[in-house]
Order: structure tokens, then C-alpha cells, then sequence
């Protein structure tokens, strides 16, 4: 164990299914698929082991070879997840007992037997405790202990996964991409995720700032094609996001990915000015 993790300890509690939607960017990522070795870190993963189990779930399905490392700096938190772990292997839960999971006491440092290093790290809802000063050293420190093409990816999620938001991180410490993903199905209006941006960008959700800015254009759009809700939300997502794109925002990816209800730009069409 870590004798002296860098961070604050993770608050509150863990729900089933929470991070599906950033398992499922994981997954995707070219970061993980060619990966030489597919180590996961889930850092500040909760009150339970579950979203670990989950993402090594969806991640081994892509690759039989991915592994996931839970860390939190509770040793408490730690305990309960081993617990847990146990329960699996023994085969007395939904999961596979073939889930190659580990947990151990950690933070910021990341700490990993045998001088490994991950190819992504995953920090969601970790950072929301922080001021926003204190991301971008947090950012290099979590990034500096990725393999070279790693990827750490840091944000935000509703507490029942429904609206999420994250950043894209380089090994360097430079952000790249900024996402937004949205559960199409009900959705009023895609600002929604104003509510649970990334801290980086939470603050700068007033005038004058490009995050507010595309939320302004995108509430719009998606006004705007309300008349192909008689298709369903998706159609109508999809008709928003290309409206932004032609309106110059330098929208990633395409339709298979917003389909998904996920929207993600360059990190400098977002970042913050000043």
C-alpha cells in the first residue's frame, strides 16, 4: 500500500452502472485497444468495488488481456472493494469470477506493482472537491505515471450516469478533447450537463467563455430540430450536432459516436480564456 497517498478522499457513494458511459468511451479509446499492456486504472473508485467491476467487464470484451486497477486513499474504501473482490472470484455474484481486478490505497501518484504503467487512468467525480487551481497540477501528476500514448480521463457524472462530462488528458498533462455524453431519451435541453461539467470548465459556464458559448449553440440546435422528435430524440440529437458543425464548432467523430449521445470537440474550442 501507498504509505502516503497525494489527494483528498473520494465523498459519497457508488451506484451500479454510474460510469457506463465512460466505460464505453474506454473501451473505444485507441489508447486502450493498442495498448501493449492493457492496465486501467479506476481511481477514486467509491464506496464500492462496482464501477471497477463494470469497466474490467466491458473492457474485457474487447480485449480478453484488460486488466483494472481500483485505487482510493480510504482504507476503509480499499477493504470493502477486497471484500467484494472475494465475492467475485468465489462466484457468488453477477460478475465473472475471471474479472482480473485488483485494489490497493492510492491517489494521485498511482501507484502500481512492478513498475507498471497504465494505459489509461480513469478519474471521474474525483477532482469535483478540488478548486479549480489545483486541476492542472493534478492533471500532470496523474498523467506522468501513463505509458507512452496513455490517456487519463478526467470529469464529472450525474449520480445515476445519465449526464456526463470529461476531458481527455495526454501523458504530458495537456488537455486534448472535451466530451459531453447524454442520455437522449428524455432530455429537455443538452445544457443539463452544465450541471456536471468537468471542474475545469464548471466555473466557466458564464458570457464570454467558449463553454458557455456551446451550450448556448447547442440548446438552440436542439430547439431547432424539435420538429424530428416524431423520429425520436436520436434524430434529433443527430441534427444538432451537425448544425454545430456547420457552424464552424470543430465537432469530432461522427455519427456513430453521436448516435451514442456524445458530443466531443478539440480541448482549445472549449478552454477556458484568460
Amino acid at each position: 500500500m501507498a504509505s502516503s497517498p497525494l489527494g483528498r478522499p473520494t465523498r459519497g457513494t457508488t451506484g451500479t452502472n454510474r460510469l457506463r458511459r465512460n466505460d464505453r468511451w474506454i473501451a473505444a479509446s485507441t489508447a486502450f485497444r493498442r495498448a501493449e499492456d492493457p492496465l486501467v486504472v479506476d481511481l477514486g473508485f467509491g464506496a464500492s468495488g462496482v464501477t471497477a467491476f463494470e469497466l474490467a467487464t466491458r473492457l474485457q470484451r474487447v480485449r480478453p488481456d484488460a486488466e483494472v486497477r481500483g485505487l482510493e486513499i480510504d482504507p476503509a474504501r480499499v477493504q470493502t472493494a477486497t471484500r467484494q473482490l472475494a465475492e467475485v472470484h468465489a462466484g457468488r455474484t453477477p460478475f465473472s469470477p475471471e474479472l482480473r481486478v485488483s485494489f490497493d490505497r492510492g491517489g494521485f501518484e498511482v501507484p502500481l506493482p512492478a513498475g507498471r504503467r497504465p494505459a489509461l487512468i480513469r478519474a471521474m467525480n474525483v477532482l469535483r472537491q478540488y478548486d479549480e487551481a489545483d486541476v492542472a497540477t493534478a492533471w500532470r501528476t496523474m498523467a506522468a505515471r501513463l505509458s507512452p500514448g496513455g490517456l487519463l480521463i478526467e470529469g464529472t457524472c450525474d449520480e445515476i450516469g445519465r449526464v456526463s462530462s470529461w476531458i481527455d488528458v495526454d501523458p504530458t498533462g495537456a488537455p486534448q478533447r472535451f466530451t459531453i455524453s447524454l442520455r437522449l431519451a428524455d432530455l429537455e435541453h443538452p445544457s443539463i450537463v452544465a450541471e456536471r461539467l468537468p471542474k475545469a470548465l464548471i466555473h466557466r459556464n458564464v458570457p464570454g467563455e467558449r463553454v458557455h458559448a456551446l451550450l448556448l449553440d447547442l440548446d438552440r440546435e436542439w430547439a431547432r430540430a424539435a420538429p424530428l422528435s416524431t423520429f425520436g430524440a436520436t434524430q434529433r440529437f443527430l441534427a444538432a450536432v451537425g448544425a454545430l458543425r456547420e457552424q464552424g464548432w470543430p465537432v469530432l467523430g461522427g455519427k456513430s459516436r453521436w448516435r451514442l449521445g456524445e458530443l466531443t470537440l478539440p480541448w482549445h474550442a472549449v478552454a477556458p480564456l484568460g
